[in-house]
């Protein structure tokens, strides 16, 4: 491994989308990788067998480890995760894991996200006039990058099948660095 390890931007089709906040008026999205995306990008990017994970603290904690020939050992970056609702323990597990790879850069362009919000027209929001709730799926239809932000992105409700969400931010002064994710 040398000091210029970088991993790849995700592409738009490893990018899951999830509903955030749901409001008589719309619902805001959110992006966010999933831990067999990590283990893709690990694998694609130093091999499956110069990288590996560790849990502690009942796993709270997640080490990833990646093997630098260089150095002839293992340099580890580490996190901490949270449960999730559906099944706790592998939950917390998965969180801590994908924590640690944001540390080592997989998928760190997923902060430079705008905020996303879909409008009650193209969604299926139910609700009493006190709770909502939006059982719609998502996915990333098209995103670009311009030095590892994204600089356009575009969403699509594949229940509805309707365009939820255009962001287009790229540079004007027809700099061609922007890259398709």
């Amino acid at each position: 491994m040398s000091e210029s390890l970088n991993f790849r931007l995700l592409r738009a089709d490893e990018i899951e989308v999830r509903v955030s906040t749901v409001r008589q008026n719309g619902v805001s999205l959110l992006l966010y990788k999933d831990a067999r995306c990590d283990m893709n990008i690990l694998d694609e990017t130093v091999g499956p067998l110069n990288w590996q994970r560790s849990h502690s603290r009942d796993n709270k904690n997640c080490q990833v480890s990646i093997w630098d020939e260089e150095k002839s050992q293992w340099i580890s970056k580490e996190d901490t995760g949270k449960e999730s609702f559906s099944e706790p323990e592998k939950g917390l597990a998965s969180d801590s894991f994908k924590r640690a790879c944001f540390n080592w850069g997989i998928g760190r362009e997923l902060y430079t996200a705008p905020f996303i919000w879909a409008k009650y027209q193209d969604c299926n929001i139910k609700g009493n006039g006190q709770r909502y709730s939006c059982y719609d799926q998502f996915s990333v239809e098209k995103i670009l990058y311009d030095n590892r932000n994204i600089v356009a992105l575009s969403i699509r409700n594949i229940t509805t099948g309707k365009r939820v969400f255009v962001y287009d931010n790229r540079p004007k002064d027809g700099d061609k660095s922007v890259q398709n994710g």
